[in-house]
This record gives structure tokens, sequence and C-alpha cells, in this order.
């Protein structure tokens, strides 16, 4: 296997006493060692930790910052071998001017000093009366009593390998343009703050937005280290708020008020970051913008280790596991179908549309999407045209479910039997009807598509396709059969999420007889239907036992197409995220399936209908997915 370039993280908020450097250094070596047990490689400290943040006019004082100078040296000694970069804050003193500085340490030595941009000085802030900004200082080296020529400056950025490290102090984030926009555009993927926020109502609310979102705006990891109740609580009073974001997404935070040591800690996925970036235009343009040229320290870390693998990995990517806000993602997809079907009705001046229903899940939502565009609109549901084409493997539950869903939603209901025109068929083209191959199979979808696409002539009407984005991503339709129409709602919903959506009106917007039908649907089981039912009149071609569970496909699907992920990688997430139900041989079959269908299905991804894209995933060949038809999948099969 590849390196997979993930790295531990840690921040840290060590217990202070005001101006007791010994005090403080002790507590910040029990949270290097902590961070060092667990795999760390990088900790982020507070604002100022080393003296603490509250000293006020004693930052004036000789003899306080030559003790800084001094504890600064001792954690360097304390550094060595440790393999953790530590950033820590600690006051600079260049005799002319005192500065606000995150001193960057690595087995032994100091690394560089970035100096802090923007200095507060309103409301309960007063630190222009002690510090100068240090936002104009680039290319410049300082000498300290224990190590001369240290790189000094904003335009620092701390390199090894694949991760790239920048550094940033408080009030540069509250800023308009914070530095670290600067220093990830030119390259930094992990960023630290080192903080003094203190508490009033709400301002949590607030921190965490801002990181999350610069994370987001970055496409870094960001790590934030706010100082903790030691200091001086004379008129404000500070909780040791901790947060690791990446790219948007908070992955760890800790509880406020702690009067012990904490140190959290997260796995960033550097990889993911990296081609986050390459993706986004934006971003690659936006790197000619920055004001200074960059100096890049570098340094190794002496292993890639980053312990127990505890990042939370998502089964279902698409689909949010908490209620409440899977409940609104249901509401703001049925908007988006919604809208989207409403727009194309208003622009052909079609008032009627025609569906094929099958008792399955994938028409149900199609159905369901049309119904609420029809009232949306204020049309009549009666112009909503349900056709229903039972063939050789209809099973009498989901014909019944069916013809009992259409009734109950008051549509125009239609039923044409396909088994005589499908052997009429059968004879002109010499195929054998025992013959239960792909010709068998194709030849009933295409007569169903048949049916639709005439029957929409013959009343003016729009033939609304029903297939949804895992189908698309396998190819499991049945070209210029199923896989077309002329509008498709649910082209970019996975099937994973058309449950959670069928669910949601079941439970959510329906009367209690549709509702039951809805939840009866999602009970049955995925299939096209058409092969023989068995002599019980069962199903006999269920989907997931021929081309694998949706779940893992949709998980490949999201990982593939969204992150740009490798097979390796993706199959580590796999096993880490379905651990305990599918065997690591079973992940790595049914991976191997979706790579050669995914590649080998794109003929018929480059020819599919309009529809709207409602995730961060289309396979729309307009829009979203530019792929050769003829590509090979050789590359990706070799890492499995």
């Amino acid at each position: 296997m590849t390196d997979l370039n993930f790295i531990r993280v840690a921040s840290a908020c060590p217990v202070t006493r005001v101006a007791d450097v010994d005090f403080n250094i002790g507590n910040i070596k029990a949270c290097i060692s902590t961070a060092a047990n667990e795999q760390a490689k990088l900790i982020v400290f507070p604002e100022l930790c080393v003296t603490s943040y509250t000293c006020g006019d004693l930052f004036l004082q000789k003899r306080l910052l030559d003790a800084a100078e001094k504890a600064v040296e001792e954690l360097c000694m304390y550094s060595k071998d440790k393999d953790v970069l530590i950033a820590v804050g600690a006051p600079l003193n260049l005799q002319t001017a005192v500065y606000n500085c995150a001193f960057i340490i690595f087995d032994g030595r100091i690394l560089g000093i970035v100096p802090k941009s923007f200095i507060p000085n309103y409301e309960e802030f007063y630190e222009q009366r002690w510090f100068t900004s240090g936002k104009t200082i680039t290319d410049r080296s300082v000498d300290l009593r224990f190590q001369k020529d240290i790189p000094f400056g904003v335009d620092l950025l701390f390199k090894s390998g694949p991760y790239q490290f920048g550094f940033e102090i408080c009030e540069d984030l509250w800023s308009v343009i914070p530095p670290s926009s600067n220093i990830a555009l030119s390259g930094a993927n992990i960023i630290g703050n080192l903080s003094a926020s203190n508490e009033i109502v709400s301002k949590s609310d607030y921190r965490k937005q801002l990181v999350t979102a610069q994370s987001a705006r970055c496409m870094a990891a960001y790590l934030y280290a706010g100082t903790g109740v030691g200091e001086s609580s004379t008129d404000v009073v500070f909780g040791g708020e901790l947060l690791i974001a990446e790219n948007g997404q908070m992955m760890a935070a800790n509880e406020r008020f702690q009067r012990e040591n904490q140190v959290i800690t997260s796995i960033i996925d550097a990889d993911r970051l990296d081609l986050q970036r390459i993706k986004n235009i934006s971003f690659r343009e936006a790197t000619s913008i920055v004001p200074w040229q960059i100096r890049k320290i570098g340094f190794d870390f002496k292993s890639n280790l980053f312990g127990l693998f505890d990042r939370k990995i998502d089964r279902h990517p698409f689909v949010p596991a908490e209620e409440k806000q899977r409940e609104q993602r249901c509401r703001e997809i049925f908007s988006i179908q919604t809208a989207a079907l409403a727009k194309r009705l208003e622009h052909t001046g079609m008032k009627r549309v025609i569906i094929g229903i099958s008792g399955g899940l994938d028409s149900t939502l199609a159905l369901l999407v049309i119904v609420k565009t029809f009232d949306l609109l204020g049309l009549p549901r009666k112009n909503i045209m349900t056709v229903t084409l039972p063939g050789f493997g209809t099973t009498d539950r989901t014909y019944n479910n069916a013809v009992e869903l259409c009734q109950n939603l008051k549509t125009d209901f239609y039923e044409v039997n396909i088994v005589a025109a499908c052997l009429q068929h059968f004879k002109d083209i010499g195929h054998d009807p025992e013959v239960h191959d792909v010709t068998y199979e194709n030849v009933q979808a295409r007569e169903r598509t048949q049916i639709l696409m005439d029957l929409a002539n013959k009343n003016g009407g729009l033939v609304i396709g029903t297939g949804d984005l895992s189908e698309l991503a396998l190819g499991w339709s049945t070209y210029n059969g199923d896989h077309m129409s002329m509008y498709a709602v649910n082209c970019s919903v996975p099937k994973t999420l058309v449950r959670y959506l069928v669910r949601y009106v079941a439970e959510k917007q329906s009367e209690r007889k549709t509702g039951d039908i809805l939840l009866d649907i999602l009970d049955t089981p995925v299939t096209p239907e058409l092969l023989p039912k068995s002599s019980e009149g069962k199903i006999t071609q269920k989907t997931e036992d021929i081309v694998g569970p949706y779940e893992l496909h949709d998980f490949f699907l999201y990982y593939f197409v969204r992150s740009e992920f490798t097979p390796d990688r993706i199959m580590f997430l796999a096993k880490s995220a379905f651990s305990g139900i599918y065997e690591e041989e079973t992940i790595r079959k049914w991976l191997k399936v979706f790579i050669r269908r995914f590649f080998t299905q794109q003929f018929k991804r480059s020819a599919i209908p309009d529809g709207p894209k409602v995730g961060t995933v289309s396979l729309s060949p307009r829009g979203d997915w530019r792929m050769p038809s003829d590509a090979s999948f050789s590359v990706w099969l070799k890492q499995l």
C-alpha cells in the first residue's frame, strides 16, 4: 500500500499561572508528552502561554522577557527526539520592540518565529500598549542567546514531506484578510492559530464558525488553541477552547472551562486537502496574489505513524447521520427536484407527464417529486399519467403497491402488460424466450420505454426518468431503455439517499394509507424484475446480489468522484467504516466490480437526458463528469 498521508495533530491548553514561567513550562511539557505518546506530529499551544496572556504591563519588564526566552530554550532541549512540531506562544524582545510570537520548535531547534500581524486595541484588548505588529516583517532573521540566525516573519512555512504548516495568532483570524489565507495559497495545508480569546455569551459559537469557515476557504486543516481559566480574571475570563477543523468540517473540540491540562487530537487527511485544491481552479488562480515570497523551512519527521486510526469515516457519506439534519436535507432535495421539473414544464409548455411505475424505490421517488411539482404549479394530478408495465418477473407485491400508490395519489393510472409484445419481439429477432440472458432482459426494458415515449407523444406530455445516481455509476440500466427519458429527476440522488427521501415523505408528508404503501415499498428488495418470478410468485432477481451492496457502491462513488481518492485509499477507508459488517475480501471484491463497471459503462452516461444536480456528486457529461468512454481501468485495479 502506498503512503496514505494521514497525520495526527493536536491542540492543547496547559494550565497556567499569570507570569509564572516555570509553572507554565512544566504543564506545556506535560501536554507535549501526551501528544507525543498519541503519535501527534504537531501540537499548537495558546497565545503567549509561556508567560500567560494577561501579564499586562509586566510584558515591559525585562525580567519576564528574559525568563520567557530561557523557557523557550528549555522547551527546545525538551523537544529533542520527540518527533513533534511544537507551536508555542511567547513574547520576543528585540530591544526596540516586543512581538507577540509563535515559536516553532522541532527536535531541539527553533525552526522559525512568526509574529502576530494584527494587534487588537479595542474593547477588552490593549495589546498595542505592549506589542508591535509584525505584519510587514518578511525575509528577516533574529539571534537569540542560545540560537543564531532564526527565520523571523509572516512569510514562513514549515514543510515535511506532504505536510506544510503555517501559523497565525488570535486576532489575525478576525481580520478581513487573515494571514492564513496567504499562507494557504503559498502551500500550507495545516494551519495553527495560537489564541487568547475571552469568553462572553455566544462568542464560542462565532469562533467555531470562523474556524470551520477558514478551514473551508483555505481548503486546509485549521487548529485553534485558546488560553484557559488560569489567566487573570480581573476583567474577563478565558475558557481554553480547543478546535480542530478540516475543510469546513469540525473534527474535534473540547469542553471549555477545564481546570486540568487539555489536549485534543485528530487525524488529518492531507491527500484529501491537496486533491481538493487541485480540483478548485479559483484556488489555483488566487495563488498569484500572495503579497510576499514565501520562505519554506524544511524538516523531517522521523516516522509517518499516526497511532490508532480513530478518524470517523461515515459509512453513508451521502446521508446525514443526525435525524434533524437528514430531514432538512430531504426537504432541500425535494425543493431542488421540484424547482427543476417545474422549470422544465413551464419552458416546454407541457401540462402532462408520463412515468412508468414499478412499485420500486426509484419510480416511487420520481412520482412523489412529480406530485409535489404539480401541486406547486396548481396543475391537476389527473395530468400525471402513471403507467404500470407488468412483465415476466412482476410480482403481486410490487404490482399491488404500484396500483395502490397511484390510486391514493389520484393520478391518471394506466396499465400495459408487455408480455405479448416481448414474445412477439423475441420471435421477430429469433430469440428463444427460454434463454434468460441479457437480450431477454433488455427487450423488456426497451419495450417499456417505447410505450412510455409513444404515450407521451399521444398525450402531449414528458416522460420523466426514474434512474438514480448509483445506477448511473454502475451502468445498471438498459441503453435506450430505462436509461432514456425526457427529463430525469433522480439522476444525482444516490440509492442510499433515495431510501431516506421516500421514508421522509412516508413519515412526514403523507396520510396514513399512502405512508403504509411507501413503507412497504421501502421493505421490498431492490430489483428490476426482468427475470421470471419463482413458482411461489416471489422476486428471484435481486440487484444487490448481482452488483453488490449499494451502501458499498455509494461509499466507493463518493470517495472516487468527490474526493478523487485512489483505490487503496478507498479500500483503507472502507475497511474502517464497515468494520464488523463486511469482511475485507468482500469489500475488495465489490470495489473491483465498481471500478470495472464505472469505467466500462461511461458510454451510457455520455448520453443521458437532462436532470438536476442536487449534491456534490453528479455524473452529468455536460456539467460535472467528463470522461472518455474508452478509458482503461487497469491502472486502478493494479492497486487492489
